[in-house]
């Protein structure tokens, strides 16, 4: 019998193309909530999400009961999946990092120029009829110092780009050796040092409960004077209430986030703040990055699932 599949979030025609095509029964059935989905997801071997789908344990429990032994994330954050869950039931996860890296890169230097050239507020000011640039002095990124905390996938990248754009990169990952770092472009730093010395400090971390507000208001407040804070990781590793505090304030003299703790983020008074600049979670929304991640979560459920695999 041909493994069943469920795609719970709208995903790329390639993934369904590519599973239909290995001979699995596809089924699309998005917008279900976690009650909703724990009704069904044991009828199927195979469930495949992004972020708007929530795997709770009643989830897995329910398909652990059923048919199911796979969950594909076609993304990099496994956030909206209890791993913890899946893990003593024996239901295997698996996710796509790397797939999406270049785009969220690409976005995060672009808010490096955007900050720094204060774009947003020049774009706002010209829309509605003014024209201030007397007002709108910026600074370069070349000659600047990056400061990096992490350097996985996309951080690398982002370090590469930097480099290229003449910036001294500096990061700080525990995870990797020195030579990784050198690699990357990198210099090795501690975080102090990347906290009180770097003119733009950029986030490339998974949320997990030691990173939730890691930037809290004591680290914002020994951040240098005149640098800018760029969040496109995961929403919640910066204390927002703070960093709204700061902004008014100082040392930063601007902040971009990409993500936010909750989403979208409503009266945040950050969104207030003309040197506060917001995207609504676009870092992977590339056409690029969307069907690498869709072609391959399809390609592990099938060396998963495919007769003969282990």
């Amino acid at each position: 019998m041909a493994p069943k599949i469920l795609l719970s979030d709208r995903i790329e025609d390639v993934c369904p193309e590519l599973l239909k095509g290995a001979g699995f029964e596809v089924i699309e059935n998005t917008g279900l909530s976690p009650e909703e989905l724990a009704k069904i997801v044991g009828r199927y071997d195979g469930l495949v999400v992004r972020s708007a789908t929530t795997v709770t344990r009643e989830v897995l429990v329910q398909g652990k009961a059923g048919a199911l032994k796979i969950v594909s994330r076609a993304g990099a954050g496994l956030d909206n999946i209890d791993t913890a869950a899946a893990k003593e039931l024996g239901i295997k996860v698996v996710n796509t990092p790397g797939m999406n890296a270049n785009a969220v890169a690409e976005l995060t230097v672009a808010l490096f120029i955007v900050l720094a050239r204060k774009l947003g507020p020049a774009f706002s000011s010209v829309k509605e009829g003014r024209w201030e640039k007397k007002g709108l002095m910026g600074t370069e990124i070349t000659g600047k110092t990056l400061g990096l905390v992490g350097l996985g996938y996309v951080g690398s990248l982002v370090a590469q780009k930097a480099k290229g754009l003449g910036m001294t990169v500096w990061a700080y990952d525990p995870f990797l050796k020195p030579e990784d770092l050198a690699k990357s472009c990198a210099a090795a730093k501690g975080l102090e040092e990347i906290w009180a010395g770097a003119d733009f400090v950029s986030l490339h971390l998974p949320k997990t409960p030691e990173t939730v507000n890691l930037v809290d208001a004591g680290v914002l407040g020994r951040m240098k004077k005149g640098s800018y804070l760029i969040n496109c990781a995961r929403g919640g590793l910066v204390d927002e209430s703070a960093l709204a505090e700061v902004l008014q304030h100082g040392p930063l003299a601007g902040a971009a986030l990409d993500v936010f703790a909750e989403e979208p983020p409503g009266g945040s008074p950050l969104l207030a703040l003309p040197n506060f600049v917001a995207t609504p979670h676009l870092g992977a929304s590339s056409e690029e990055a969307q069907l690498n991640v869709a072609r391959e979560a399809a390609r592990l459920l099938i060396d998963f699932l495919a007769p003969g695999a282990k």
